[in-house]
């Protein structure tokens, strides 16, 4: 059994579940088949199993390090990203004018699980290039996609996303990187940039031929003042090296490495603080300044950047998800392997009788089915989010392309933001399961927890999510997307009444209860005229929300799987839907009753956070 991901689960969730192979009737992906895509998967498992994983632990315990004039990464980074790069899984999912293999985005990220779970730490380069492409591509122009996106589909080129600094954070209103513009060139307006980006994931290595930094700034206006707020924030191409009209590399630009930033995880990514145009090392054409190319319109950096930081959102709740996953894998394998005390009732307090095996414990069964309710659980609603990304795309009417993009709007801060919170839970579970050994850094389980423990961070706090879900998504365009999620778990409910499984048609009960509740409650939360006090408890909407989110989808996949033991003769296949069964049952009976006390708080509209004080702490 692998110890990264459970293929026979991602089988369940592709084929039998979402139905992938119903796709391939898009024109898009008429040229796939189940044979493709499972080839494209077997590749992934082994590139991840052989060359990502193997030096996880490695990378963790010699992270990057900066010498003043050169960052120092073990070699076998390079050596697991030159293959994944020569297999072409940088370009999986893109068009095959670009040398892609124009997979669905749902494969796609079915196999990019197996490099987050095997080691976020190397995974993070890729992950970041082929969002930074993806925005390029929505938003560059022919002469910009050329230039940069063509080199970063052949894995020449790598990408970053600059947004934060020391004194903003994730205030982006707030940040003071200046772009005043210089020329017309041949990748567009011409600008120099002057500033410093903090928190740069892949932001300095020799792993690529090039760097290309996506930088958020501001222009100046006629009086050289920035704008306050977000609505003068303009996005900028800023390459380590200048590329020539011919494609060739020119200069070094001036980008500085201030230092590394040392993190709890993901320690095999490197972390930076950049500093752009400060002019002492590097002066393209003899002159301080970063040299960057403008994307999109002026004053419209930050819409373009959702682009990348949506991909992102769902890719970090991913990769969330695969930790869970993985650290839930460890933990059975440690159960089953390990033998510790005795079975209780008659006889078991003989000393003389044999020892069992830990998961012959019930506390410990207990802690495996939590484990397995919140991994499974969040690598299929973000598997669902990745097909729905497809759908937005290449479905067949407009209807349905309007709908799944309502869908995607209103899951996405679930789908970032619940697995960064409770895999990181079935990663603790995972230390418990060990014990004492879970937190040495002998076994990995201690490793995955500090590597998940990042994800509640990278691309926006559960703060952050609360607000953008109670305080847009489930508003906007008259509450669309949370009708539109509404009526797709209805959908659900009534699938799930016509179960031969009684417990099924239990769980649909109890999901629909809860949905009736969470109208309810927003409902009563919008309705007073304070917005600071609708909006002060958003973190508990957006937790209580999600439990209801993933008590749907495991509605979802109980639906699937008492079809599917009606039917099954194989004892392993019996196992998988039993278990299946039994995740869902764990779900309806121990996480989905935590959202009413919850909601009961919620409507009391309560006050205990606003009206604390400083001079009080």
């Amino acid at each position: 059994m692998s110890l990264i991901l459970s293929r026979r689960d991602l089988n369940f969730l592709l084929y039998e579940w979402l139905n992938v192979e119903a796709m391939t009737a898009m024109p898009r992906y008429a040229d796939h088949s189940r044979e493709t895509f499972d080839a494209a998967l077997d590749t992934c498992e082994k590139i991840a199993t052989d060359l990502f994983a193997t030096h996880n632990k490695t990378s963790d315990q010699h992270e990057p390090h900066f010498d003043g004039e050169t960052v120092h990464i073990i070699g076998e980074v390079k050596a697991a990203l030159d293959a994944f790069c020569a297999a072409g899984l940088t370009a999986a999912a893109q068009d095959y004018e670009f040398g892609g293999m124009q997979l669905p985005l749902v494969v796609e990220k079915a196999g990019f699980a197996y490099f987050m779970a095997a080691n976020p730490g190397t995974a993070g380069y890729p992950f970041l290039t082929i969002g930074n492409a993806n925005l390029l591509l929505a938003h560059g122009t022919p002469a910009q996609i050329d230039a940069f996106v063509r080199p970063e589909m052949e894995g020449r080129f790598f990408g970053t996303m600059c947004l934060s600094e020391p004194q903003a954070g994730s205030s982006l209103s707030d940040i003071a990187t200046r772009a005043e513009h210089e020329s017309e060139s041949a990748f567009g307006q011409q600008y120099r940039l002057r500033g410093n980006k903090m928190w740069i994931s892949g932001g300095e290595h020799a792993l690529s031929e090039n760097i290309v930094h996506l930088v958020l700034a501001k222009i100046p206006g006629p009086d050289g003042k920035l704008t306050p707020g977000v609505k003068g924030i303009s996005l900028f191409i800023v390459p380590k090296f200048l590329v020539n009209e011919d494609g060739s590399l020119g200069e070094r630009n001036d980008i500085a490495l201030a230092g590394l930033n040392h993190k709890m995880g993901h320690r095999g990514t490197t972390n930076c603080l950049l500093n752009f145009g400060e002019g002492t090392r590097y002066r393209p054409g003899g002159r301080a300044g970063a040299i960057g190319y403008l994307v999109g319109e002026p004053g419209q950096g930050l819409a373009c950047m959702f682009h990348m930081m949506n991909e992102a959102r769902i890719g970090v709740g991913l990769g969330a998800a695969t930790l869970g996953y993985t650290g839930y894998l460890h933990a059975l394998d440690y159960a089953r392997n390990r033998p510790q005390g005795r079975a209780s009732g008659p006889g078991g307090k003989d000393p003389a009788s044999a020892q069992v095996k830990l998961v012959e414990h019930a506390d410990i069964r207990r802690m495996l089915l939590a484990q397995k309710s919140y991994a499974e659980g969040a690598l299929a609603l973000n598997l669902h989010c990745a097909k729905l990304v497809d759908e937005t795309r290449s479905a067949h009417d407009e209807h349905a392309r309007e709908r799944a993009a309502l869908l995607l709007d209103i899951l996405t801060p679930i789908a970032k933001s619940w697995p960064s919170q409770w895999c990181l839970e079935g990663n603790s579970l995972a230390i418990q399961v060990h014990g004492g050994y879970g937190y040495t850094r002998e076994y990995n389980v201690e490793q995955f927890y500090r590597d998940n423990r990042l994800n509640a961070i990278h691309e926006g706090t559960h703060g952050i999510q609360g607000l953008d879900l109670l305080g847009r998504k489930v508003v906007m365009k008259q509450g669309a997307a949370l009708a539109a999620l509404d009526e797709a778990m209805h959908v659900t409910v009534l699938r799930a009444h016509d179960s031969a499984d009684l417990k099924v048609r239990g769980y649909a009960d109890e999901l629909r209860h809860a949905a009736s509740r969470l109208t309810s409650v927003t409902r009563h939360i919008w309705a007073t005229d304070d917005n600071t006090l609708t909006l002060a408890n958003a973190s508990l909407y957006l937790e209580a929300f999600g439990h209801i989110v993933l008590a749907w989808v495991w509605l979802e996949q109980a639906i699937v799987a008492a079809r599917a033991l009606s039917r099954t003769e194989g004892a392993n296949d019996e196992a998988f839907y039993r278990g299946k069964l039994a995740a869902a049952g764990y779900f309806f009976r121990w996480e989905l009753p935590r959202v009413f006390p919850q909601f009961d708080l919620l409507a009391s509209l309560d006050r205990s956070a606003l009206d604390m004080r400083d001079a009080w702490f």
